[in-house]
């Protein structure tokens, strides 16, 4: 007898991916179809819908095409996506604009701003669950009103990536709770929009869909879609999720007391609790089982060690090589302190953060500076995790790495050691897939819970703990890096004029 499998669809930035999940939480076929981000100029970032469903397209019929007799076999079709991605469709489906901004779009910084000036924080936090920051549709849509209102006012619907490939699928139009809640426009408490704040931005509150869970059966997959897909028609299909909580979920990050790092280019701490967190540094997304994903962002993760590889040697040696030398020197650098905000901060007052070493001396060498650049993540981590911990009235008990961070052994070592709890890594690291599998196992009565199946379907590589000396030894480092970077925030702003005012003999 064949087993029923999932097919799990994730609209990234960078590519759409399907694959198809068996009831084990084994990925048996997956296909990946790449897209581009537009940049028509400084700070703007677009893409395609058109070229996201291109990709569905493509990748179903390959992975189906892998396996026998695959799309009789599918009992479910599941789909993450991208956030904040603002997508604009008439009551017929159709786009009424072509190119849509990304969550990394900054267009809207001027709008951002202009509102932060005329609304006091305590204002707006309990009716968004947010502080502002242009990635939020919110201030997308307000710039859309304003800068293409033909495109707006046909506009039935604002929608997110995976809802337009939803929509593509069924006909059928609905937002999770994830994507809702990081639109700065849901209301944490209720899960549902904000009158409060769509009239505090002069939106149209028809123009915004149901909000519904993500485990719901958003509909089936139609006749047309079926042909373009090679599906069978009548294939059901879930709300799904926002890519960020899906795959804190295939991570196993589902329940209060643990806790996320995500490290590609930025780094991601999410500390998941039973209520978000309403301080105007710290963001808040709605996780599939029903928590809150309180999660803090650093602008440089291992971008700091990309940083490192091309400003200290100028691309001559691999990651590999850089790790390696780190690992030469001595737990703590030495003395040698590095705050890693190579690109500013994302919230707060000081945006216009600088990166600097402190501590240097003649002994120190690039072994040490490449150790201290690992530690410093590590200490702008702690940071973030200890405030949020502290808002939360909770305790870490673990912490589940992923990324490709997580690939590196040392800095693993590093974090448990700053962080001072246990970390895992998971062995699948597709959590999206494997976040989009969990949902569909529940969905189906395979398991009875979101936790059961995650039990059942996520594992992990070996634990990694803090090492005894080195915490010991990042323990009396930590008040210091945090002296550090309290007491630099005054000369941020004087450093803005420098750079902007030139001198006599420019």
């Amino acid at each position: 007898m064949t087993s029923a499998l999932t097919l799990a669809i994730d609209v990234g930035t960078g590519s759409v991916r399907a694959a198809l999940v068996d009831s084990a939480g084994r990925i048996v076929a997956i296909a990946a179809r790449e897209h581009d981000q537009i940049v028509p100029r400084f700070g703007w970032a677009e893409q395609r819908p058109s070229d996201w469903w291109s990709g569905v397209v493509v990748t179903i019929r390959e992975v189906l095409s892998q396996i026998p007799d695959a799309k009789a076999r599918i009992s479910v079709l599941v789909a993450c996506g991208q956030m904040h991605g603002t997508v604009l469709v008439d009551d017929a489906g159709n786009l009424t604009r072509d190119l849509v901004p990304l969550w990394n779009d900054k267009r809207t910084i001027d709008i951002v701003e202009n509102f932060e000036k005329a609304n006091a924080s305590e204002s707006y936090l309990s009716e968004s669950g947010n502080p502002p920051t242009p990635a939020w549709p919110a201030f997308k849509l307000a710039w859309l009103r304003d800068s293409d209102p033909e495109a707006y006012s046909r506009a039935a619907f604002v929608i997110m990536p995976k809802d337009y490939i939803n929509l593509r699928l069924t006909g059928e139009i609905a937002m999770d709770e994830g994507d809702a809640s990081c639109s700065f426009l849901m209301n944490p408490a209720t899960r549902r929009w904000s009158s409060s704040m769509v009239e505090r931005l002069g939106l149209d509150p028809a123009k915004l869909p149901p909000i519904r869970n993500s485990l719901d059966v958003l509909g089936a997959v139609t006749q047309a879609a079926a042909l373009e897909t090679g599906l069978l028609a009548g294939t059901p299909v879930l709300v799904g999720g926002a890519d960020y909580p899906v795959a804190l979920l295939g991570s196993g990050a589902c329940r209060p007391g643990l806790a996320s790092d995500v490290t590609g280019t930025s780094c991601i701490l999410t500390l998941i609790a039973a209520a978000p967190l309403l301080d105007p540094d710290i963001s808040n997304v709605a996780t599939i089982e029903g928590n809150w994903g309180p999660f803090a962002l650093l602008e440089s993760g291992g971008d700091a060690m990309r940083w490192a590889r091309r400003a200290l040697l100028e691309g001559r040696e691999s990651y590999d090589q850089l790790v390696a030398r780190a690992a030469e020197a001595p737990v703590g650098s030495a003395g040698l302190f590095f705050l890693p905000f190579l690109t500013g901060e994302r919230l707060g007052a000081h945006r216009n953060a600088r990166a600097q070493f402190f501590g240097l001396g003649a002994a120190h060498t690039l072994s040490h500076l490449n150790r201290a650049i690992l530690e410093g993540v590590a200490f702008a981590g702690a940071r973030h995790l200890r405030v949020m911990e502290k808002a939360a009235g909770q305790k870490i008990e673990r912490v589940i790495a992923s990324g490709g961070g997580a690939k590196t052994e040392l800095w693993l070592r590093i974090k448990a050691s700053i962080y001072g709890v246990p970390i895992v890594v998971p062995v699948e690291q597709e959590c999206g897939i494997l976040g989009c599998a969990v949902m569909g196992a529940v969905a189906t009565g395979q398991y009875s819970t979101l936790h059961a199946a995650v039990t059942g379907i996520v594992r992990y590589a070996d634990e990694i703990g803090p090492n005894p000396a080195w915490q010991e030894r990042y323990h009396r480092m930590q008040p210091i890096f945090d002296k550090l970077y309290f007491q630099s925030q005054s000369l941020y702003d004087e450093l803005d004029r420098l750079v902007e005012t030139p001198s006599s003999g420019e």
